[in-house]
């Protein structure tokens, strides 16, 4: 009997994930925990296993879909079952069922009408030398085609009477470079490399091996449509959420780093030494702010509404910046935390969104953020809340900073500006640069921060 494969719930707040791409094909036999399609909520990347041996007897869903978790989005079985009843209401065709509806109602009624013929694998299926024309071509295969970047004209067809179908576009874009419409329109011209020079590997037309001179058009960078979806949607959303909903204003100011960096440095030393992770500047300034807010829990809360709920512990969202977009998993229970603990729980936090594997759960229920460009070098910033939280931390890179001593000699120190976001709502002026004002002052005096 056929088993089904569900869209996995990946944490308590998803509700539904996209299906990235299938990683098998119908057909294909797979084992117990093997992967068989890559999703992707709304902060992560995810692999779909197979849960039992078998081959795979049907995709019901397409790639780019958002799909319901726990909803079937294939099937595992053994070769020949009918698994058309495990489909779910919204489901897509798989190939398999999209090449007998495709079929030309000629073709089919020649069919003998006995029992079912016996499914030729994919591989074995015999190409045809003939060329398709406009109405030899499946609608699903032309949409996969202009995907791809690929004319359908020079691919052959293995369906019925020759027409050009989904499998025939698969394997002409794994045979084919990717290129744009001009390089294709020139690649009669001179030899198409394997790999261009365009975004992602693309063949341009300045690739194309001719002789002749490229005009001043062709070499222009062509324009890219990228959808709005998956992580991008959801930071959109919550930033024009943010701005809509909150009255943000943001303070500035900087602090003399000299003792901080002389510490750090001191256990950057250590660490080493004993082959331990190293403290960063970050976790410093981290460790300073929670100790902080615990004494200003005005800023350590959420506004919402009708009410201000002020925490008593100090959930720390740290903002990590990924190839995917911004994610900010959150430290539990940080101010209970040493400096060591709290760099300890940082870092696989910050790796886990990096990699994409990060539990969603783990992104949730910060009461106040920590966004740092100190290391691209930005001497100021803006940071937006996080709703509904009520502040955020901005941090910038070290910059020389002039400092009038007594005499009125002037001397230069490394220092760090912080710009710290509220939401006026809930928080007025005073009480937001008091906050800040005795931030900067624990991170003057590091030591005696961390010894208290």
């Amino acid at each position: 009997m056929a088993t089904e494969v569900l869209m996995p719930r990946q944490g308590q707040s998803v509700e539904s994930c996209i299906l990235v791409e299938w990683l098998v094909q119908e057909g294909e036999r797979v084992s117990a925990g093997q992967p068989l399609a890559s999703i992707e909520t709304d902060k992560a990347v995810f692999e779909v296993e197979s849960p039992a041996d078998g081959v795979m007897l049907g995709h019901f869903f397409s790639a780019g879909e958002d799909i319901p978790v726990l909803t079937v989005i294939g099937a595992i079985g053994e070769e020949g079952e009918d698994v058309s009843g495990m489909r779910p209401d919204g489901g897509s065709e798989s190939e398999s069922d999209a090449v007998a509806e495709e079929a030309p109602a000629a073709d089919i009624a020649t069919e003998p009408a006995a029992s079912e013929p016996e499914r030729e694998p994919v591989a074995s299926a015999p190409a045809s030398s003939q060329t398709t024309t406009g109405s030899g071509v499946s609608p699903r295969a032309r949409k996969m085609a202009a995907e791809a970047g690929l004319t359908v004209s020079g691919i052959a067809g293995t369906g019925p009477g020759g027409r050009v179908i989904a499998r025939d576009v698969a394997s002409a874009a794994e045979s084919q470079p990717r290129m744009t419409p001009v390089a294709r329109a020139a690649a009669g011209n001179g030899s198409v490399p394997a790999v261009g020079t365009g975004p992602g590997g693309m063949v341009v037309a300045g690739d194309i091996g001719t002789q002749e001179p490229v005009a001043a058009s062709v070499q222009s960078f062509a324009d890219r449509e990228v959808p709005v979806k998956g992580i991008r949607k959801v930071i959109a959303a919550k930033m024009r959420e943010s701005l809509s909903q909150t009255a943000q204003i943001t303070l500035n100011k900087s602090f003399d780093a000299t003792a901080l960096l002389a510490y750090r440095a001191s256990v950057k030393a250590q660490a080493e030494a004993m082959g331990l992770p190293n403290i960063t500047i970050n976790d410093l300034i981290a460790f300073a702010t929670i100790r902080t807010l615990m004494r200003h829990p005005n800023l350590n809360a959420h506004f919402l509404g009708d009410k201000i709920v002020e925490f008593g512990h100090v959930h720390l969202g740290i903002a990590t910046d990924t190839e995917r977009g911004l994610m900010v998993p959150v430290v539990q229970g940080a101010e209970q935390m040493s400096l060591r603990q709290l760099s300890e729980s940082i870092k696989p936090l910050a790796k886990a969104c990096q990699s994409g594997s990060i539990n969603p759960d783990l992104l949730q229920g910060g009461t106040f953020t920590i966004t740092n460009l100190g290391v691209l070098g930005i001497e100021s910033f803006t940071p937006v809340l996080n709703v509904p939280e009520v502040a955020i931390l901005g941090v910038s890179g070290l910059f020389a900073k002039p400092v009038i001593e007594k005499g009125g000699n002037v001397k230069h120190v490394q220092a760090i500006n912080l710009s710290l976001t509220v939401d006026h709502q809930a928080v007025d002026g005073a009480p937001a640069a008091r906050f800040l004002k005795d931030l900067c002052t624990a991170l003057e005096q590091i030591s005696l921060t961390l010894a208290g």
